[in-house]
């Protein structure tokens, strides 16, 4: 059962240009350290961010709130198996609301996709409920 979907996309360069003007304010207020030891070790720097930017924009209106009602940047987090396949772990409010919204027997998944074309990246989540065996 899909409980719910979202998707967004982010400007690469609008990204760099954040980073440019608000360096770590900006780094610190949205994402975990897992996530600015990812993207620090990058080439594309700005492009690692700005994918993770849409996947918590995307997991936001997944959620069905965007980012409102208490949820914040750092509560949605994209990390990556040893495969490289991206995941996505919720906390704080955002775990709350995704409890709420999981039906009583059911375990919540969510799924993230990334990809980025400069000047674009963009992400996929979907939220899927499955019966706990």
């Amino acid at each position: 059962m899909i409980l719910g979907i979202g998707t967004d996309l982010a400007n690469i360069e609008r990204i760099q240009r954040t980073l440019d003007r608000f360096g770590d304010r900006f780094r610190n207020r949205v994402f975990t350290e897992v996530e600015q030891a990812k993207a620090e070790r990058r080439a594309d720097i700005a492009g690692t961010y700005a994918k993770r930017w849409a996947a918590k924009e995307a997991c936001s209106k997944a959620l069905g709130t965007g980012l409102r009602m208490g949820i914040a940047w750092r509560d949605m987090a994209v990390t990556n198996l040893s495969t490289g396949q991206p995941v996505m772990a919720v906390t704080g409010w955002a775990a709350d609301r995704l409890a709420q919204m999981t039906p009583p027997g059911h375990e919540a998944i969510i799924h993230v996709t990334l990809t980025d074309d400069h000047p674009w990246a963009q992400a996929f989540v979907l939220i899927e409920a499955r019966p706990i065996a």
